[in-house]
Protein backbone atom coordinates (compact mmCIF):
# COMPACT_ATOMS: atom_id res chain seq x y z
CA UNK A 1 0.00 0.00 0.00
CA UNK A 2 1.49 3.64 -0.75
CA UNK A 3 -0.06 6.44 1.54
CA UNK A 4 -1.09 9.79 0.67
CA UNK A 5 1.25 12.41 2.47
CA UNK A 6 -1.82 13.46 3.97
CA UNK A 7 -0.89 10.46 6.30
CA UNK A 8 1.70 12.62 7.62
CA UNK A 9 1.85 13.38 11.44
CA UNK A 10 2.03 17.00 12.95
CA UNK A 11 5.55 16.97 14.78
CA UNK A 12 5.18 16.07 18.17
CA UNK A 13 7.99 16.97 20.02
CA UNK A 14 10.54 19.75 19.72
CA UNK A 15 13.26 17.39 21.54
CA UNK A 16 13.69 13.61 22.37
CA UNK A 17 15.71 11.43 24.72
CA UNK A 18 19.17 10.12 23.94
CA UNK A 19 18.00 6.31 22.75
CA UNK A 20 17.39 3.85 26.11
CA UNK A 21 19.51 0.67 24.20
CA UNK A 22 18.56 -2.32 23.85
CA UNK A 23 16.32 -3.89 27.41
CA UNK A 24 16.75 -7.24 27.50
CA UNK A 25 13.37 -7.91 28.04
CA UNK A 26 11.34 -10.05 29.74
CA UNK A 27 8.59 -12.26 27.35
CA UNK A 28 5.64 -13.59 28.52
CA UNK A 29 3.83 -16.76 26.67
CA UNK A 30 0.65 -16.88 25.94
CA UNK A 31 -1.87 -19.86 26.53
CA UNK A 32 -2.55 -22.48 24.20
CA UNK A 33 -5.90 -22.94 25.55
CA UNK A 34 -5.83 -26.77 24.72
CA UNK A 35 -5.90 -25.53 20.79
CA UNK A 36 -3.78 -28.81 18.48
CA UNK A 37 -2.84 -28.27 15.20
CA UNK A 38 -0.52 -29.97 12.81
CA UNK A 39 1.68 -29.12 9.97
CA UNK A 40 1.74 -30.83 6.85
CA UNK A 41 4.26 -30.19 4.26
CA UNK A 42 5.69 -31.09 0.69
CA UNK A 43 8.84 -29.33 -1.42
CA UNK A 44 7.12 -27.74 -4.58
CA UNK A 45 10.38 -27.60 -6.32
CA UNK A 46 14.45 -27.80 -5.76
CA UNK A 47 15.01 -25.10 -8.47
CA UNK A 48 18.37 -23.31 -8.21
CA UNK A 49 17.18 -19.72 -6.95
CA UNK A 50 14.90 -20.23 -4.79
CA UNK A 51 12.79 -22.84 -1.87
CA UNK A 52 9.54 -23.56 -2.33
CA UNK A 53 7.82 -24.90 0.98
CA UNK A 54 3.72 -25.81 0.98
CA UNK A 55 1.72 -26.68 3.91
CA UNK A 56 -1.34 -27.05 5.32
CA UNK A 57 -2.11 -26.56 9.03
CA UNK A 58 -4.34 -28.92 9.89
CA UNK A 59 -6.50 -28.57 13.27
CA UNK A 60 -6.25 -32.23 15.43
CA UNK A 61 -8.17 -30.34 18.67
CA UNK A 62 -11.85 -30.36 19.06
CA UNK A 63 -12.13 -26.32 19.19
CA UNK A 64 -12.21 -23.69 16.49
CA UNK A 65 -8.55 -22.45 16.29
CA UNK A 66 -8.34 -18.81 15.39
CA UNK A 67 -5.55 -18.43 12.56
CA UNK A 68 -4.48 -15.33 13.61
CA UNK A 69 -2.91 -17.27 16.70
CA UNK A 70 -1.27 -19.57 14.63
CA UNK A 71 3.11 -19.33 13.44
CA UNK A 72 4.64 -22.37 11.77
CA UNK A 73 8.36 -21.94 11.56
CA UNK A 74 10.75 -23.61 8.37
CA UNK A 75 14.32 -23.66 9.61
CA UNK A 76 17.02 -22.68 6.96
CA UNK A 77 20.83 -22.56 7.05
CA UNK A 78 21.64 -19.16 5.24
CA UNK A 79 24.14 -18.15 2.72
CA UNK A 80 26.89 -16.16 4.35
CA UNK A 81 25.94 -12.24 3.81
CA UNK A 82 22.33 -13.40 1.95
CA UNK A 83 19.35 -11.58 3.20
CA UNK A 84 15.84 -13.06 1.85
CA UNK A 85 12.44 -12.35 0.30
CA UNK A 86 9.36 -14.07 1.19
CA UNK A 87 6.06 -14.32 -1.34
CA UNK A 88 2.84 -16.48 -1.72
CA UNK A 89 2.38 -17.46 -4.95
CA UNK A 90 -1.55 -18.80 -3.91
CA UNK A 91 -3.57 -19.90 -0.78
CA UNK A 92 -6.84 -21.04 -0.22
CA UNK A 93 -6.84 -18.66 2.97
CA UNK A 94 -5.67 -15.97 0.14
CA UNK A 95 -2.25 -14.68 0.30
CA UNK A 96 -3.62 -10.91 1.73
CA UNK A 97 -4.05 -12.93 4.66
CA UNK A 98 -0.43 -14.97 5.29
CA UNK A 99 2.50 -12.96 6.57
CA UNK A 100 6.10 -14.29 6.53
CA UNK A 101 9.00 -12.81 8.60
CA UNK A 102 12.43 -14.31 8.87
CA UNK A 103 14.50 -14.78 12.04
CA UNK A 104 17.43 -15.65 13.62
CA UNK A 105 18.09 -18.60 15.76
CA UNK A 106 19.34 -18.15 19.29
CA UNK A 107 21.78 -21.52 18.67
CA UNK A 108 23.13 -21.99 15.29
CA UNK A 109 23.12 -26.07 13.81
CA UNK A 110 24.95 -27.48 11.19
CA UNK A 111 21.47 -26.99 9.33
CA UNK A 112 19.77 -23.86 10.55
CA UNK A 113 21.00 -20.68 11.83
CA UNK A 114 17.54 -19.04 10.53
CA UNK A 115 13.93 -19.12 9.98
CA UNK A 116 11.06 -18.10 8.14
CA UNK A 117 7.88 -17.79 10.20
CA UNK A 118 4.41 -18.29 8.70
CA UNK A 119 1.23 -16.10 10.15
CA UNK A 120 -1.73 -15.53 9.18
CA UNK A 121 -3.76 -12.19 9.62
CA UNK A 122 -7.74 -11.71 11.23
CA UNK A 123 -8.82 -12.11 7.68
CA UNK A 124 -8.17 -15.76 7.27
CA UNK A 125 -11.02 -16.64 9.96
CA UNK A 126 -10.61 -19.74 12.25
CA UNK A 127 -10.01 -23.34 11.74
CA UNK A 128 -12.81 -25.81 12.48
CA UNK A 129 -12.09 -29.01 14.35
CA UNK A 130 -10.97 -31.38 12.17
CA UNK A 131 -9.90 -28.91 8.85
CA UNK A 132 -7.02 -28.09 7.26
CA UNK A 133 -6.59 -24.27 5.57
CA UNK A 134 -5.90 -25.76 2.04
CA UNK A 135 -2.63 -25.32 0.22
CA UNK A 136 -0.03 -22.47 1.18
CA UNK A 137 1.83 -22.40 -1.80
CA UNK A 138 4.90 -20.23 -0.61
CA UNK A 139 8.29 -19.45 -1.78
CA UNK A 140 11.36 -17.37 -0.81
CA UNK A 141 14.50 -16.62 -2.19
CA UNK A 142 17.86 -14.27 -1.65
CA UNK A 143 17.11 -10.76 -2.27
CA UNK A 144 20.07 -10.63 -4.67
CA UNK A 145 18.19 -13.76 -6.62
CA UNK A 146 21.48 -15.72 -6.05
CA UNK A 147 21.64 -19.45 -6.03
CA UNK A 148 20.43 -21.51 -2.69
CA UNK A 149 21.34 -24.78 -1.08
CA UNK A 150 18.52 -26.26 -0.04
CA UNK A 151 20.52 -29.68 0.59
CA UNK A 152 21.65 -28.37 4.43
CA UNK A 153 18.42 -26.87 5.24
CA UNK A 154 16.95 -28.58 8.79
CA UNK A 155 13.40 -28.63 7.05
CA UNK A 156 13.90 -29.30 3.44
CA UNK A 157 13.35 -32.88 2.65
CA UNK A 158 13.79 -33.24 -1.73
CA UNK A 159 11.48 -36.39 -1.24
CA UNK A 160 8.86 -34.77 0.52
CA UNK A 161 7.05 -34.60 -3.37
CA UNK A 162 3.33 -34.90 -1.38
CA UNK A 163 1.84 -33.78 1.62
CA UNK A 164 2.62 -35.63 4.73
CA UNK A 165 2.62 -34.80 8.72
CA UNK A 166 6.12 -33.01 9.19
CA UNK A 167 7.28 -32.52 12.55
CA UNK A 168 10.34 -30.54 11.31
CA UNK A 169 8.09 -27.86 11.02
CA UNK A 170 7.16 -26.09 14.17
CA UNK A 171 3.46 -24.53 14.89
CA UNK A 172 2.35 -22.42 17.84
CA UNK A 173 -0.88 -21.64 19.02
CA UNK A 174 -1.24 -18.22 20.82
CA UNK A 175 2.59 -18.61 21.49
CA UNK A 176 2.89 -21.64 22.83
CA UNK A 177 4.24 -24.71 20.67
CA UNK A 178 1.82 -27.54 19.92
CA UNK A 179 3.91 -28.91 16.83
CA UNK A 180 6.74 -30.20 15.57
CA UNK A 181 10.92 -30.15 17.07
CA UNK A 182 12.96 -27.03 16.26
CA UNK A 183 16.83 -27.63 15.66
CA UNK A 184 19.03 -28.50 18.68
CA UNK A 185 18.78 -26.55 21.50
CA UNK A 186 16.24 -23.65 19.64
CA UNK A 187 13.19 -24.64 21.71
CA UNK A 188 10.70 -22.19 20.90
CA UNK A 189 8.81 -23.20 23.49
CA UNK A 190 8.69 -19.93 26.15
CA UNK A 191 9.24 -20.38 30.03
CA UNK A 192 6.02 -21.98 31.91
CA UNK A 193 4.64 -18.71 33.17
CA UNK A 194 1.31 -18.31 34.23
CA UNK A 195 0.14 -16.09 31.28
CA UNK A 196 -2.75 -14.25 33.52
CA UNK A 197 0.08 -13.46 36.10
CA UNK A 198 1.25 -9.81 35.20
CA UNK A 199 4.82 -9.37 36.42
CA UNK A 200 5.60 -7.50 39.43
CA UNK A 201 8.27 -4.94 38.15
CA UNK A 202 8.83 -2.64 35.22
CA UNK A 203 8.46 1.18 35.25
CA UNK A 204 4.71 1.92 33.82
CA UNK A 205 2.61 4.65 32.94
CA UNK A 206 -1.03 4.00 33.38
CA UNK A 207 -4.06 6.44 33.32
CA UNK A 208 -7.58 5.57 33.36
CA UNK A 209 -8.12 9.14 32.32
CA UNK A 210 -10.40 10.29 35.29
CA UNK A 211 -10.61 14.43 34.36
CA UNK A 212 -13.20 16.58 34.59
CA UNK A 213 -12.32 18.64 30.97
CA UNK A 214 -9.08 19.40 28.64
CA UNK A 215 -8.83 22.54 30.77
CA UNK A 216 -8.36 20.13 34.32
CA UNK A 217 -4.81 20.63 35.69
CA UNK A 218 -4.07 17.25 36.62
CA UNK A 219 -4.44 16.34 32.59
CA UNK A 220 -1.34 18.88 32.50
CA UNK A 221 0.51 17.17 35.15
CA UNK A 222 0.40 13.78 34.39
CA UNK A 223 2.20 14.58 31.18
CA UNK A 224 -0.78 14.84 28.56
CA UNK A 225 -0.94 17.87 25.72
CA UNK A 226 -4.19 18.60 24.18
CA UNK A 227 -3.26 19.66 21.02
CA UNK A 228 -4.77 23.04 19.71
CA UNK A 229 -1.25 24.09 17.34
CA UNK A 230 -2.25 23.92 13.36
CA UNK A 231 -0.58 21.54 10.50
CA UNK A 232 -0.87 18.19 9.54
CA UNK A 233 -2.52 15.38 9.43
CA UNK A 234 -5.58 15.66 7.71
CA UNK A 235 -7.78 18.33 5.96
CA UNK A 236 -5.47 21.51 5.00
CA UNK A 237 -6.81 24.45 7.13
CA UNK A 238 -8.74 22.46 9.43
CA UNK A 239 -8.63 23.53 13.21
CA UNK A 240 -7.35 21.11 16.10
CA UNK A 241 -9.94 21.53 18.65
CA UNK A 242 -8.72 21.23 22.59
CA UNK A 243 -12.66 21.75 23.52
CA UNK A 244 -13.88 18.95 21.79
CA UNK A 245 -11.80 16.70 24.02
CA UNK A 246 -14.29 15.66 26.99
CA UNK A 247 -14.41 12.76 29.64
CA UNK A 248 -17.48 11.39 31.49
CA UNK A 249 -18.57 7.83 33.12
CA UNK A 250 -19.52 5.63 31.32
CA UNK A 251 -20.63 2.58 33.92
CA UNK A 252 -17.61 2.31 36.72
CA UNK A 253 -15.04 4.08 34.61
CA UNK A 254 -13.97 7.42 33.07
CA UNK A 255 -14.03 7.87 29.63
CA UNK A 256 -11.88 10.20 27.49
CA UNK A 257 -13.52 10.99 24.23
CA UNK A 258 -12.45 12.67 20.97
CA UNK A 259 -14.83 14.38 18.67
CA UNK A 260 -13.83 15.64 15.28
CA UNK A 261 -16.88 17.38 13.20
CA UNK A 262 -17.15 19.12 10.01
CA UNK A 263 -19.72 20.41 7.93
CA UNK A 264 -17.80 19.88 4.87
CA UNK A 265 -15.87 23.02 4.93
CA UNK A 266 -11.97 23.40 6.11
CA UNK A 267 -13.01 26.35 8.26
CA UNK A 268 -15.80 24.21 9.53
CA UNK A 269 -13.19 20.96 10.26
CA UNK A 270 -12.52 19.95 14.09
CA UNK A 271 -10.12 17.71 14.63
CA UNK A 272 -8.62 16.79 17.73
CA UNK A 273 -5.62 14.87 19.24
CA UNK A 274 -3.89 13.76 22.64
CA UNK A 275 -0.45 13.03 22.88
CA UNK A 276 1.73 12.76 25.69
CA UNK A 277 4.48 15.59 26.02
CA UNK A 278 7.06 13.46 26.77
CA UNK A 279 8.90 11.20 24.35
CA UNK A 280 10.53 8.89 26.78
CA UNK A 281 8.78 5.47 25.75
CA UNK A 282 10.31 2.84 23.36
CA UNK A 283 10.78 -0.89 24.26
CA UNK A 284 7.95 -2.86 26.12
CA UNK A 285 4.20 -3.09 26.27
CA UNK A 286 1.22 -0.59 24.97
CA UNK A 287 -2.07 -0.98 25.26
CA UNK A 288 -5.68 0.60 25.26
CA UNK A 289 -9.23 0.04 24.75
CA UNK A 290 -10.57 2.07 22.53
CA UNK A 291 -14.03 2.23 20.95
CA UNK A 292 -14.25 3.11 16.93
CA UNK A 293 -17.45 4.57 15.66
CA UNK A 294 -18.50 3.63 12.07
CA UNK A 295 -21.36 6.52 11.72
CA UNK A 296 -21.40 10.23 13.04
CA UNK A 297 -23.28 11.04 16.14
CA UNK A 298 -25.71 12.77 13.86
CA UNK A 299 -25.59 14.17 10.60
CA UNK A 300 -24.86 12.33 7.55
CA UNK A 301 -22.36 9.83 7.44
CA UNK A 302 -19.70 9.17 4.45
CA UNK A 303 -16.59 11.24 5.68
CA UNK A 304 -12.86 9.84 5.63
CA UNK A 305 -12.34 9.55 9.08
CA UNK A 306 -8.83 8.04 10.46
CA UNK A 307 -9.63 6.89 14.36
CA UNK A 308 -5.98 6.47 16.05
CA UNK A 309 -3.92 4.79 18.95
CA UNK A 310 -0.21 4.98 18.25
CA UNK A 311 3.48 6.16 19.12
CA UNK A 312 5.43 8.53 17.29
CA UNK A 313 8.87 10.76 16.84
CA UNK A 314 9.56 13.73 14.97
CA UNK A 315 11.19 13.22 11.38
CA UNK A 316 14.37 14.67 11.76
CA UNK A 317 15.26 15.07 8.29
CA UNK A 318 13.81 13.45 4.67
CA UNK A 319 14.28 9.40 5.12
CA UNK A 320 16.02 9.69 8.58
CA UNK A 321 16.65 6.33 9.94
CA UNK A 322 15.96 7.48 13.25
CA UNK A 323 12.31 7.69 12.33
CA UNK A 324 9.59 5.61 14.13
CA UNK A 325 5.77 5.10 14.55
CA UNK A 326 3.60 2.41 15.23
CA UNK A 327 0.25 2.88 14.27
CA UNK A 328 -3.47 1.21 14.87
CA UNK A 329 -5.48 3.46 12.39
CA UNK A 330 -9.09 2.45 12.07
CA UNK A 331 -10.78 4.28 8.77
CA UNK A 332 -15.05 3.25 9.39
CA UNK A 333 -15.35 4.81 5.59
CA UNK A 334 -12.41 4.32 3.80
CA UNK A 335 -10.02 6.04 2.34
CA UNK A 336 -6.26 5.78 0.71
CA UNK A 337 -7.87 3.80 -2.03
CA UNK A 338 -9.68 1.74 0.14
CA UNK A 339 -13.62 1.47 -0.79
CA UNK A 340 -14.74 0.57 3.15
CA UNK A 341 -14.00 0.18 6.39
CA UNK A 342 -10.47 -1.21 6.93
CA UNK A 343 -8.05 -1.28 9.80
CA UNK A 344 -4.65 -0.96 9.89
CA UNK A 345 -1.46 -1.59 11.76
CA UNK A 346 1.83 -0.03 10.67
CA UNK A 347 5.15 0.20 11.61
CA UNK A 348 7.27 2.66 9.83
CA UNK A 349 11.22 2.64 9.60
CA UNK A 350 11.40 6.09 7.84
CA UNK A 351 9.45 8.43 4.74
CA UNK A 352 10.31 11.48 2.41
CA UNK A 353 7.46 14.06 2.42
CA UNK A 354 7.85 15.17 -1.01
CA UNK A 355 7.78 13.54 -3.00
CA UNK A 356 6.71 10.82 -1.03
CA UNK A 357 8.61 8.13 -0.63
CA UNK A 358 7.74 5.31 2.53
CA UNK A 359 9.41 2.56 3.96
CA UNK A 360 6.88 0.65 6.29
CA UNK A 361 5.46 -2.58 6.94
CA UNK A 362 1.32 -2.95 7.98
CA UNK A 363 -1.33 -5.40 8.30
CA UNK A 364 -4.71 -5.16 7.86
CA UNK A 365 -8.35 -6.44 7.94
CA UNK A 366 -11.15 -5.51 5.72
CA UNK A 367 -14.21 -5.14 8.11
CA UNK A 368 -16.22 -3.12 10.64
CA UNK A 369 -14.52 -2.65 13.76
CA UNK A 370 -17.33 -0.43 15.45
CA UNK A 371 -17.63 -0.50 19.20
CA UNK A 372 -14.82 -0.95 22.11
CA UNK A 373 -11.32 -2.70 21.07
CA UNK A 374 -8.54 -3.91 23.12
CA UNK A 375 -5.19 -2.61 21.42
CA UNK A 376 -1.96 -4.03 22.23
CA UNK A 377 1.22 -3.44 20.50
CA UNK A 378 4.60 -4.81 21.83
CA UNK A 379 8.14 -4.18 20.99
CA UNK A 380 11.11 -6.24 21.95
CA UNK A 381 14.85 -6.42 20.68
CA UNK A 382 13.49 -8.73 17.62
CA UNK A 383 10.13 -7.59 16.58
CA UNK A 384 6.62 -5.89 16.76
CA UNK A 385 3.61 -7.45 17.19
CA UNK A 386 -0.03 -5.90 17.24
CA UNK A 387 -3.49 -7.79 19.22
CA UNK A 388 -6.53 -6.85 18.54
CA UNK A 389 -9.03 -8.41 21.37
CA UNK A 390 -6.63 -11.02 22.33
CA UNK A 391 -5.84 -12.19 19.20
CA UNK A 392 -2.87 -11.91 16.80
CA UNK A 393 -3.29 -9.24 13.84
CA UNK A 394 0.08 -8.83 12.68
CA UNK A 395 3.67 -9.39 13.31
CA UNK A 396 6.59 -7.15 12.03
CA UNK A 397 10.07 -7.63 11.47
CA UNK A 398 13.59 -6.11 13.28
CA UNK A 399 14.25 -3.61 10.44
CA UNK A 400 11.52 -1.43 11.69
CA UNK A 401 12.35 -1.48 15.38
CA UNK A 402 12.56 1.71 16.84
CA UNK A 403 15.77 3.61 17.49
CA UNK A 404 14.67 6.88 19.80
CA UNK A 405 12.07 7.17 22.38
CA UNK A 406 8.90 7.91 21.27
CA UNK A 407 5.25 9.81 22.55
CA UNK A 408 2.18 7.82 22.98
CA UNK A 409 -0.72 9.77 21.17
CA UNK A 410 -4.86 9.37 19.81
CA UNK A 411 -6.13 11.06 17.34
CA UNK A 412 -9.20 11.75 15.49
CA UNK A 413 -9.19 13.71 11.84
CA UNK A 414 -10.42 13.86 8.42
CA UNK A 415 -8.22 12.09 5.37
CA UNK A 416 -10.17 14.81 2.99
CA UNK A 417 -13.55 16.03 2.26
CA UNK A 418 -14.52 14.15 -0.43
CA UNK A 419 -15.98 11.32 1.23
CA UNK A 420 -19.03 13.36 2.04
CA UNK A 421 -19.94 16.56 -0.30
CA UNK A 422 -22.72 18.13 1.92
CA UNK A 423 -23.10 20.86 4.17
CA UNK A 424 -25.21 19.67 6.85
CA UNK A 425 -22.97 19.66 10.26
CA UNK A 426 -21.93 16.21 11.39
CA UNK A 427 -19.88 15.30 14.32
CA UNK A 428 -17.72 11.99 15.09
CA UNK A 429 -16.58 10.16 18.13
CA UNK A 430 -13.74 7.83 19.38
CA UNK A 431 -13.63 6.76 22.98
CA UNK A 432 -11.10 5.78 25.12
CA UNK A 433 -10.97 4.03 28.52
CA UNK A 434 -7.20 3.90 29.15
CA UNK A 435 -3.62 3.51 27.79
CA UNK A 436 -0.70 1.35 29.61
CA UNK A 437 2.43 1.10 28.68
CA UNK A 438 5.44 -1.51 30.76
CA UNK A 439 8.96 -0.18 29.95
CA UNK A 440 10.76 -3.32 29.13
CA UNK A 441 8.57 -6.18 29.23
CA UNK A 442 6.74 -8.07 26.45
CA UNK A 443 2.80 -8.68 28.25
CA UNK A 444 0.76 -10.91 26.69
CA UNK A 445 -3.33 -9.34 26.26
CA UNK A 446 -4.05 -11.43 29.44
CA UNK A 447 -1.47 -10.15 31.34
CA UNK A 448 -2.56 -6.28 29.90
CA UNK A 449 -6.29 -6.95 31.14
CA UNK A 450 -5.00 -8.22 34.22
CA UNK A 451 -2.30 -5.55 34.99
CA UNK A 452 -5.59 -2.88 33.89
CA UNK A 453 -7.55 -4.80 36.99
CA UNK A 454 -5.28 -4.47 39.38
CA UNK A 455 -5.06 -0.91 38.91
CA UNK A 456 -8.40 -0.29 39.30
CA UNK A 457 -8.80 -2.93 42.08
CA UNK A 458 -6.32 -0.76 43.88
CA UNK A 459 -8.66 2.38 43.11
CA UNK A 460 -4.92 3.62 41.00
CA UNK A 461 -6.66 5.89 38.56
CA UNK A 462 -2.95 7.05 37.06
CA UNK A 463 0.29 5.90 37.54
CA UNK A 464 3.90 7.19 35.95
CA UNK A 465 7.22 5.45 36.69
CA UNK A 466 8.73 5.20 33.15
CA UNK A 467 11.93 7.65 33.46
CA UNK A 468 12.83 10.76 31.86
CA UNK A 469 11.24 13.94 30.96
CA UNK A 470 11.44 14.24 26.95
Amino acid sequence: MSLSPLRLRAAVAAAALAGLGCATLTALPAAAAGEQVKVQYRQSATGSDQAEPWFKVVNTGSNAVPLSQVKIRYYFKADAGASYRFACSWAVKGCANITGTFGTLTRSTADADRYLEIGFTAGAGSLAAGADTGDLQLRFHRSDWQAINQLDDYSFAASQTAYGDWSKVTAAVGGATVWGTAPAGNDPDPDPTDPTDPPGDGATLFDDFTYTSHTDPALNAHGWNVRSNSGGPGVPGAAWAPENVTFAREGANSVMNLETSTAGTAASTRQTEVLTRATKFKNGTYAARVRFSDAPRSGPDGDRLVQTFFTINDLKAPMADDYAEYDFEYLPNGGWGEPANILYTTSWETYRPDPWEAVNQHSEARTSYAGWHDLVVTIDNSAITYYVDGTLFGRHDARYLPERPMSINFNQWLIDLAGQTSTTPRAYDQKVDYVLHVKDQVLTPAQVSARVAAFRSAGTAFEDTVPGTG
